[in-house]
């Protein structure tokens, strides 16, 4: 296990701190944390629930002030709202009025863009999914995966250097589950953005991750970061890996000694 961080990282979190109210009521949720991911790195978060995860993504990108420290991503600090990463949440954000393609066209229009000129990535992104025949479908149409799998294009239809994934999978049963991360893991693979993923499930985090940041219970702190070097694409003979169960058994330690399983 190591705690380093890289030189020329594309994400540089500098004792980032996070308190909620003032005096003696306020609660101290996270930190102080230090952190750099490396362009093209999938990194996770991993920790138990309230631990300050989700704290952090939604600092780096620009939606919840620091109380301390700093974050700058792509070389610049963040003060605000950055509408050049990539996000997703574990509720859908899909509009209930518009069709797939219509969601999707909508992020692009929320920043300025011309959903006519990304007409072609669309349209691969959504084969890449599944979906190309559900392109005209309401939400409501859809299934709890398919509409993650909709609100995964929505969050890389501008094809953002940066993309930060608020436990997306957590309300889905096993199976679609392990079908979205399958997506994910091949979406990366073929064009390597920045991914910062926050979750509580440790196989998914050895699954799909470069390397484990392992957070404490709340406040959370960093308490260390594990490489995985297992190879890609990680499918189901991965998993079945004494080299994949050693990771998660090593994790599953780590959470057991502070009493969270």
């Amino acid at each position: 296990m190591q705690v380093a961080a890289e030189q020329g990282a594309h994400i540089a979190i500098a004792g980032a701190t996070k308190r909620f109210g003032d005096g003696a009521t306020s609660v101290h949720a996270f930190g102080p944390a230090t952190l750099d991911i490396a362009t093209g790195e999938f990194v996770t978060l991993l920790g138990p629930s309230g631990c300050g995860k989700s704290t952090l993504l939604l600092m780096i990108a620009g939606l919840l002030p620091l109380t301390g420290g700093t974050i700058h991503v792509g070389g610049a600090p963040v003060h605000g709202v950055r509408t050049d990463i990539g996000i997703m949440f574990q509720d859908s954000t899909l509009v209930p009025w518009r069709s797939v393609r219509g969601n999707v066209e909508l992020q692009l229009a929320l920043r300025g863009l011309s959903p006519a000129a990304f007409r072609e990535r669309i349209d691969a992104l959504l084969v890449s999914v599944g979906l190309s025949d559900f392109a005209d479908r309401k939400p409501f149409e859809l299934s709890g995966g398919m509409q993650q799998r909709a609100a995964f294009c929505q969050a890389m239809v501008h094809e953002p250097p940066t993309v930060l994934l608020d436990e997306p999978l957590g309300k889905l049963d096993a199976m679609t589950r392990e079908r979205i991360r399958a997506d994910l893991q091949d979406l990366w693979l073929r064009t390597r953005p920045t991914v910062l993923l926050v979750t509580h499930s440790i196989e998914e985090a050895v699954q799909l991750s470069t390397r484990v940041c392992l957070i404490t219970p709340r406040p959370g702190r960093l308490h260390g970061i594990i490489d995985i070097d297992l190879p890609w694409p990680r499918n189901a003979e991965v998993k079945k890996s004494a080299r994949f169960s050693g990771y998660v058994n090593e994790i599953g330690d780590v959470f057991r000694d502070y009493g969270v399983m």
